[in-house]
């Protein structure tokens, strides 16, 4: 799948010092990239590194300042490590500048344990059933297929005079189908329009702050999913002086919770 977009917009080479990506026009959002494949981009550089050891648990990614289109470097340091765990942070900055992306992550051993899922899968027909959204707007949605089964966004009004319900529930898979990894596991968890245009019914100014996904399976266990679409749930608990919390959760069709997700984001309404 070298030729996918996905795979060309995370790519990333090592130097001397850092690591080096670039953004992608096919992965564009309002005033800067898709800050999920950022974070997959983040994502890689670690996966990829020569001192990484165990799979992904938990990724952090603060969004400083709006990227540039154009290169970019890794500055990536592990911090900590012991027999079980590892703890990365990772600096994202342009042509030497201050950092406009902070992320820290953690790696584990994921060893066999005992096992038990309280969470049930939401109720949904299958992938295929579902219609798909036509999307519109920036370009890195025009890179996934969305099927929303509830809460789909209408954006063609004024906006709604009391607030809607900021709950959706949908299917997501890359628009060219891609065998789901971590690295489109960590994009997909930010693959969610801003909770705020459907509690409004329209487009304000929006903009992830802070954004923590954990995953909840080894990379042995997501192999063998060996699935390229998700059941995702959003939702939102509060808006106030101009920020919104947003938590989603990502499923496998199997009913497997693979990973979820929780964030800040700014909005001007």
């Amino acid at each position: 799948m070298t030729d996918h977009l996905f795979e060309q917009t995370t790519r990333v080479t090592a130097g001397d010092s850092c690591w080096q990506g670039r953004t992608s026009p096919d992965y564009w959002a309002f005033v800067g990239p898709f800050g999920g494949t950022t974070a997959a981009t983040v994502l890689r550089a670690l996966i990829e590194h020569p001192q990484a050891s165990g799979d992904p648990l938990a990724l952090t990614v603060n969004y400083c300042a709006p990227i540039a289109e154009g290169p970019f470097d890794l500055d990536v340091r592990l911090v900590k490590a012991n027999r079980s765990s590892q703890h990365w942070c990772v600096e994202l900055s342009q042509a030497g500048g201050d950092p406009a992306t902070l992320a820290t992550a953690v790696f584990a051993e994921r060893r066999p344990s005992w096992s038990h899922q309280p969470a049930q899968m939401p109720e949904a027909p299958p992938f295929d059933q579902v219609k798909r959204y036509p999307g519109g707007g920036a370009s890195w949605v025009a890179q996934y297929d969305f099927r929303f089964l509830e809460g789909q966004p209408g954006f063609a009004g004024s906006g709604k005079t009391e607030p809607q319900s900021a709950y959706s529930k949908l299917w997501i898979s890359d628009r060219k189908p891609r065998k789901l990894d971590f690295l489109s596991l960590m994009a997909m968890s930010d693959a969610f329009f801003g909770r705020v245009f459907h509690a409004r019914g329209e487009l304000v100014p929006f903009g992830t702050v802070s954004l923590t996904t954990y995953f909840h399976v080894s990379r042995d266990d997501l192999a063998a999913e060996d699935i390229t679409h998700v059941l995702a749930t959003a939702d939102a608990k509060v808006f106030n002086r101009s920020y919104q919390d947003q938590h989603g959760e990502l499923w496998s069709p199997s009913g497997r919770l693979l990973a979820t997700t929780t964030q800040i984001a700014y909005f001007k309404a």
